[in-house]
């Protein structure tokens, strides 16, 4: 037997054991989220931190903050904690710099161009308030703010289209566009 654990895991309720059983069973969960709740259910069964640790391929340590953890918020140690990941680099602010642009009509002289492509607002987006963004992230934003690069090189946002009636031009919306899209 090892040393007695300095937070011992409170007692388990009907229902937290269950979804813990469920959790450690099924395949479609997440491994870290599995992994937790087998290393749970090994303390709550009467074995030590260093023997759960084993089982799942976590430290004593590991198994100790777990329990700790455990104890303060319930089931919600099986989630991912927030703040993992990379941070976004461009924020709502450049987001609206990127549309914004993409709204203006391109100047012949100054930009060489009677409509946009991936390189050429690059370009000029580089020559004003975002000196490092690349191609692709513009098309990922726009893609993600809805837009489309059509074959005559315009970009139209999705759902959208430009009608052309005998009393002029006119924007039409698809009501089911988002729909659709996803």
């Amino acid at each position: 037997m090892g040393a007695r654990q300095k937070i011992p895991l409170r007692s388990l309720s009907e229902a937290e054991r269950g979804v813990l059983q469920r959790i450690a069973k099924a395949s479609s969960e997440r491994v870290d989220a599995a992994k937790r709740a087998k290393a749970l259910l090994a303390v709550a069964d009467g074995k030590t931190f260093t023997q759960a640790g084993g089982e799942v391929g976590l430290s004593r340590e590991g198994v100790s903050q777990l329990v700790e953890r455990f104890n303060q918020s319930g089931l919600a140690v099986l989630l991912i904690a927030q703040g993992r990941g990379r941070k976004p680099i461009y924020g709502v602010h450049e987001r609206g710099l990127v549309i914004q642009e993409l709204q203006r009509q391109p100047d012949r002289i100054h930009d060489q161009t009677a409509t946009w492509s991936l390189k050429l607002l690059q370009r000029a987006l580089r020559r004003g308030t975002l000196p490092s963004i690349g191609a692709t992230t513009i098309g990922r934003i726009l893609h993600e703010e809805g837009y489309r690069l059509q074959r005559d090189r315009t970009w139209c946002q999705t759902g959208t289209a430009l009608r052309v009636r005998k009393d002029g031009v006119y924007r039409v919306q698809d009501p089911q566009a988002q729909e659709k899209k996803d």
